[in-house]
């Protein structure tokens, strides 16, 4: 996939023992809407969101902001195993990456700030105005400048970039004014740990054989 070539596909058993609370989730679905957050915004990344680890309770969360949904916290095997409760994983491939930038030390500020937007609502009519910006730019429309109005809804990229920030951590907005997953993925300072294979790569003896604290 563009942004991160030649990268290796991992065993989600043996790559959650390595996965850090901050670490960015990047995914690329197959759904109708995750192909319009594509063709908008020209990337095969249809969305992002972050990782919390709770190993207290041995979970991993993904916390992130879902339309028609809203912001909500997930554990990573759902991706994997059970995505929307849908019984089999993620349509589409997940990749695992992280900022170089980010300090373990930060991590309560990160969660902090995560937790308190948690039942915020997606921002649909976003996706909306970035097809419009894209349209306009096409056309020759200089309509670039980035709308800085709080918000309490949000995009899962607007979603992410706010909580990175909160720990000083800023993802550059794109030319046209917005951000978007690709965004997260073309960042320097971001780099590729690798994709996740989800629940269609395992066999049911394979899963059964796991135990119970793999979420």
């Amino acid at each position: 996939m563009d942004d991160f070539p030649n990268l290796p596909t991992k065993n989600y058993f043996d790559i959650r023992q390595n996965i850090r609370s901050g670490d960015i989730l990047l995914c690329s679905g197959n759904a109708p809407f995750s192909n319009m957050i594509k063709q908008v915004t020209h990337s095969v990344w249809s969305h992002v969101a972050f990782i919390v680890r709770l190993d207290f309770i041995n979970r991993i969360l993904v916390l992130e902001s879902v339309e028609s949904i809203g912001v909500r916290a997930v554990p990573l095997s759902s991706y994997v195993f059970d995505y929307n409760a849908t019984g089999k994983g993620y349509d589409g491939r997940l990749m695992l990456a992280r900022h170089q930038d980010l300090k373990q030390e930060n991590i309560p500020k990160l969660s902090k700030t995560a937790t308190d937007l948690l039942g915020y609502p997606y921002n649909t009519e976003e996706i909306i105005r970035i097809a419009t910006r894209i349209g306009m730019n096409a056309l020759g429309v200089n309509n670039s400048e980035k709308d800085t109005t709080p918000q309490r809804e949000f995009i899962c990229s607007e979603y992410a970039y706010i909580c990175f920030k909160s720990i000083g951590i800023t993802i550059n907005y794109n030319p046209l004014g917005f951000i978007a997953p690709a965004d997260f993925a073309r960042c320097a300072r971001v780099s590729g740990l690798g994709f996740i294979q989800t629940e269609s790569s395992y066999s049911t003896a394979a899963v059964a054989q796991q135990p119970v604290e793999y979420v």
